[in-house]
């Protein structure tokens, strides 16, 4: 019995562990969701995995609109929007690869730049920290490279913990 209460608490942290890979940026980094903000750069510095998350920060000013294709994105048309938030706080879960389009919704801001194209790659949690601000902030305290080898680390413990769980469950069943 004992052992069985172990395997799904070692079974409950693998994927514990496989949910806190994913990564929540914050859309500008420190600037957030602002005209100031340069967000090609921004984006460039970041890289998006499925499962990891975007966060519009932003005044009353500002809204965020999710544009359906590159044309529009380019044109800022924001009358083939496919989505739109306006809580100064919104959160758009990145559920598959691919490329997504967001801009502001406010007339003229996405033409002074307030757009941002982000593409989410294949496989869970990001390498890159939620916590840069730009590519070229100095005061981040962990690299990409870093944080990357940190991601593929807790995988790995993860998948062995995962492992680890099924097999002493299999035992368990078989004595």
């Amino acid at each position: 019995m004992a052992y069985r209460v172990v395997s799904v608490m070692l079974l409950l942290v693998a994927l514990m562990a496989e949910e806190a890979i994913a990564v929540q940026h914050i859309v500008g980094g420190s600037q957030g969701w602002d005209e100031s903000t340069d967000f090609d750069s921004w984006a460039s510095g970041q890289k998006f995995k499925v499962g990891d998350t975007l966060v519009f920060k932003y005044s009353s000013l500002h809204s965020v609109v999710e544009l359906g294709d590159e044309s529009s994105y380019k044109k800022c048309d924001l009358g083939s929007k496919v989505a739109s938030m306006s809580t100064g706080n919104d959160v758009v879960k990145l559920d598959k690869p691919g490329t997504r389009y967001f801009a502001c919704g406010t007339m003229g801001h996405c033409d002074q730049g307030m757009k941002v194209k982000i593409t989410t790659e294949s496989g869970s949690g990001s390498s890159t920290p939620s916590s840069s601000s730009s590519p070229s902030s100095s005061s981040a305290k962990s690299t990409p490279a870093a944080a990357a080898s940190s991601a593929s680390a807790i995988r790995k413990f993860s998948s062995v913990v995962l492992l680890v769980g099924v097999t002493s469950t299999g035992l368990l069943y078989m004595f």
